[in-house]
């Protein structure tokens, strides 16, 4: 993953068959599908990869039980196929999630949902044990022949409230079932590029990238430098999600709207108290207005969501303060006992689910399906194809669909399929964790649990890093974890080219409350070393991070107590 390379090469040869504009999961998806099949391709991303929607999931991977009630069922039966898929080929981020849904009445929703699932309303209802169950028996019915995870069960009232005595006490039973949850995101998109390009000598990839056109046809400036190449796509894949209809227009491609996405914040709390309350689970539960909203725990902490709200501006979306007052009061709901103190919310995100084009009133009734639309030539432009909709569990069946599309528009044919096709560290996984990480430990000289940390970290490449860390002297940074050597390995091999990329992205450090200024600027040390930068250039490169963190994710380190001060009359 080398961007002078990668620069040279387009140089050298600015005609390819196909160039896919965005680097988030879906675009990164079929990226790695048309270079399996040895297609010449480029993948051109505005901002970092996995930087805008696949950054801001819920980090769920799952079948969607709510999608049901909207008749959504082909739908719901591929993403527990594909959530299976990833349980399978991803098990180093991907793991089983136990989900319990409080219940609060056994009939109620039955009626209100037949006609919502017939289209008369567009109104949520509290679901009752009935609807429940109807649900969570489709289920397992469309696992039933790949059993992965148990089946649900249900419990009264009294084992509800011995296994989690803070929940609300008007609870009168509960359905336990499995889905999953992925604890770095952005990492297995940044492993899918790594295979692809590993894979294909014609597969080339940049972020920090931005299409554009001119009178000759489409152009490609690296941000980073300023420079400007041209490219020939015979094909384009708008992949862009939420900015597919500003991409188009951007490009000159003529076509109707077709997106309306949807925001959706979460924020992580560092509580203690209400981890322990979980036991473990994730609880699904309604707030008082009908809205689904989720809490499980997250890398030691809990994350808690999510809105839902329209957006005309998919640049501008953040966590807003009315946002986080109705997250922690839908939590004041589920656990009433429970209260987030103000330095507990370590870290807010927010994202715009890229959903298709709606006029419907009720955003829970817009589909979440996804489908591929073809744009014809307009002017210089060759053809595009738009991937419209989707969720981050059908990433790889949504880049398949879009990848056969194209190929059938160039005239050419399938070589390889990805359904068993393991990701990155996914690769010999090994079943006895702990055997592996003590062998890894005592091969490298390390403690076991460093070892432990690497795999999860990196899955079954964690050998490969710890043999790159070995080889010169190495010291821990300051807080959460991380060495010189890791950090440098990361800035070096994975098209690192600002600090958000390393503690957004690359790692969990941000999301995870472990930011401090020593570690930002003990980062920041290696990251200019790497690139040469001058004390100015590291100057502006540390401002511009703190500024990011603190109006996009809550975070103040330059000045704690103002932060404080604000997070506390949010939270009174």
């Amino acid at each position: 993953m080398k961007r002078n390379e990668t620069l040279a090469a387009l140089r050298e040869r600015p005609d390819i068959a196909v160039l896919v504009i965005g680097g988030g999961i879906n675009g990164i998806s079929v990226f790695r599908e048309l270079a399996l099949q040895g297609v010449d391709v480029l993948l051109a991303e505005k901002g970092d990869y996995c930087g805008g929607a696949s950054a801001a999931l819920s980090r769920m991977v799952h079948g969607g039980l709510r999608y049901l009630e909207n008749g959504e069922f082909k739908l719901v039966k591929e993403s527990l196929l594909e959530r299976d898929r990833l349980l399978r080929n991803a098990p180093h981020y991907v793991a089983p999630l136990p989900t319990t849904v409080p219940i609060f009445d056994i009939f109620s929703g039955i009626a209100n949902g037949a006609v919502r699932f017939l289209g008369l309303t567009r109104r949520p209802s509290r679901r009752g044990a009935l609807v429940i169950k109807a649900g969570l028996t489709l289920y397992d019915v469309f696992t039933a022949s790949r059993r992965l995870m148990p089946v649900h069960s249900f419990r009264g009232a009294r084992k509800t409230l011995a296994t989690w005595p803070a929940i609300n006490p008007a609870t009168r039973s509960s359905a336990t079932y499995y889905d999953a949850w992925v604890s770095r995101p952005e990492r297995l998109g940044l492993e899918m590029l790594h295979d692809a390009m590993a894979a294909s000598p014609t597969a080339h990839a940049l972020n920090y990238a931005q299409v554009g056109s001119d009178a000759d046809g489409l152009t490609l400036t690296d941000t980073i430098s300023g420079e400007t190449l041209p490219v020939r796509p015979r094909l384009i894949i708008n992949a862009t999600g939420g900015w597919i209809d500003l991409t188009n227009r951007s490009i000159g491609v003529s076509a109707p709207t077709m997106m309306g996405g949807t925001k959706g914040s979460h924020i992580i709390v560092d509580s203690q108290e209400l981890h322990d309350a979980l036991a473990g689970q994730m609880i699904y539960y309604e707030n008082e207005d009908g809205r689904i909203c989720i809490l499980f725990p997250y890398l030691g902490k809990v994350l808690i969501g999510s809105t839902d709200i329209r957006v005309d501006d998919p640049d501008q979306v953040r966590c807003e303060d009315d946002e986080l007052r109705y997250i922690l009061q839908s939590l004041a709901f589920v656990f009433p006992s429970i209260r987030i103190a103000e330095e507990e919310i370590v870290f807010r995100f927010s994202g715009v689910r890229p959903l298709p084009a709606s006029e419907d009133s009720f955003t829970g009734r817009i589909p979440r399906d996804h489908f591929c639309e073809f744009v014809e030539p307009t002017g210089m432009l060759p053809a595009t194809l738009c991937m419209i909709g989707g969720k981050w569990t059908t990433f790889r069946s949504f880049g398949a669909l879009a990848a056969d599309m194209a190929l059938e528009r160039l005239d050419l044919t399938r070589k390889l399929g990805t359904e068993d096709l393991a990701i990155g560290g996914g690769r010999d996984f090994p079943a006895d964790t702990a055997t592996w990480c003590g062998a890894l430990a005592s091969e490298y000289k390390i403690s076991k649990a460093r070892a432990q940390t690497l795999l999860e970290r990196y899955g079954s490449s964690a050998r490969a890093v710890a043999d790159v860390l070995s080889t010169t002297p190495d010291a821990m940074l300051p807080g959460y974890g991380y060495s010189h050597n890791e950090i440098r390995l990361i800035v070096e091999r994975e098209q690192v080219e600002t600090l958000a990329d390393i503690f957004l992205r690359r790692t969990t450090i941000a999301i995870t409350g472990g930011l401090t200024i020593d570690l930002v600027d003990a980062v920041l040390d290696i990251l200019a070393a790497h690139k040469k930068w001058d004390a100015k250039q590291g100057s502006r490169e540390r401002a511009a991070f703190l500024a990011l963190l603190k109006h996009q994710h809550g975070v103040d380190l330059s000045n704690p107590s103002e932060t404080d001060n604000k997070r506390s009359a949010i939270c009174a």
